[in-house]
C-alpha cells in the first residue's frame, strides 16, 4: 500500500497545507547559533547574492526617468474608495511624464499600476520575495523581481522623486518612516512625501506631535516633511512644486 505524501497527516485523510518556504530575508536573519551550517559558509555567499541584487536593480531601473513611488495596502479592493483615488493619482502623475513604481502587487499597487497604464505612462513593479508567492497585478508592464526587503528599498528611494503614502499597514509604516528618516537626516533632499487621507493619518499625527516633538525625541519642524491631503490633485501640485527644486540640486 502506498504511503501518503508528506503534505497529509496521517489519520486524517486530508491533505495539510504546506509549510512556508524560508525567503532569501528569513535565512540571512536567522542567528548565526541556530543555522546547521556555519555562518563562515553561509553569509559571504550572501553578500555576493546581495551585491548582485543591487547590480541587477541599477541596471533594470538606470533609465526609468523621474518617478514616483507609490505605498499602500495590498489589502484595498477594487471597490475602496482609497484604489480609486490611487489610480487616479497614477494617472494624473502619468500625465505630467512621470514613471509609476510600486511593490508589485495587489491593493493600492495595483490601482497605482492601473492609473499609469490608463495614462500610458511606464508602470514598473518592484516584486518581493514572500514566504507565499506575491505574483504582480496585471497592470504592470516591467516586474523586477528582489529577495531583500532592504535591496528593494533602496531601490525604491534611489529612482523616486516623491513619495506617496496611501493607508496601509506594518509594510507602508516601515517604508513611510524610512522615507522620513532618510530626509530628516539629510541623505535625501527635495523628495515630497504625501500621505493621503487625513482621516486615516490624523491619529499618528497626533501622536507624533503630541509624544514625539513634545518629549523633545523629534524638532517641530521635522513635522513639515510630510504632507497630509485629501485629494489626488493636492498630491500632485506638491510633486510638481518640487520637480523644480530638485532639478536645481542635480549632484553633478
Amino acid at each position: 500500500m502506498s504511503q501518503r505524501s508528506n503534505s497529509s497527516q496521517p489519520g486524517d485523510g486530508k491533505p495539510q497545507p504546506r509549510p512556508p518556504r524560508l525567503t532569501a530575508d528569513e535565512r540571512l536573519f536567522v542567528s548565526p547559533h541556530l543555522e546547521r551550517a556555519a555562518f563562515t559558509q553561509t553569509d559571504p555567499w550572501r553578500v555576493l547574492r546581495i551585491m548582485g541584487e543591487f547590480v541587477q536593480g541599477f541596471e533594470e531601473l538606470s533609465e526609468v526617468g523621474e518617478a514616483i513611488t507609490i505605498f499602500g495596502s495590498a489589502r484595498a479592493t477594487p471597490g475602496d474608495p482609497v484604489y480609486a483615488a490611487a489610480t487616479e493619482t497614477a494617472r494624473l502623475l502619468g500625465e505630467q511624464g512621470y514613471t509609476v513604481l510600486t511593490g508589485a502587487g495587489p491593493g493600492i499597487m495595483e490601482a497605482a499600476n492601473k492609473g499609469a497604464r490608463e495614462a500610458g505612462a511606464p508602470s514598473i513593479g518592484l516584486n518581493i520575495e514572500l514566504p507565499n508567492e506575491q505574483h504582480s497585478n496585471p497592470y504592470v508592464d516591467r516586474v523586477v523581481d528582489f529577495r531583500y526587503f532592504f535591496v528593494r528599498k533602496t531601490m525604491l528611494v534611489k529612482y523616486s522623486s516623491a513619495f506617496i503614502v496611501f493607508p496601509g499597514g506594518f509594510g507602508t509604516l516601515d517604508e513611510m518612516f524610512e522615507a522620513l528618516t532618510l530626509i530628516q537626516t539629510g541623505k535625501v533632499r527635495d523628495m515630497p512625501v504625501v500621505l493621503y487621507g487625513t482621516a486615516y493619518w490624523s491619529g499618528l499625527v497626533a501622536w507624533l506631535e503630541q509624544t514625539l516633538v513634545a518629549s523633545g525625541k523629534i524638532a517641530p519642524e521635522d513635522m513639515d516633511i510630510f504632507k497630509v491631503v485629501d485629494t489626488p490633485a493636492e498630491i500632485v501640485r506638491l510633486v510638481i512644486a518640487a520637480r523644480g527644486r530638485r532639478r536645481e540640486n542635480v549632484i553633478p
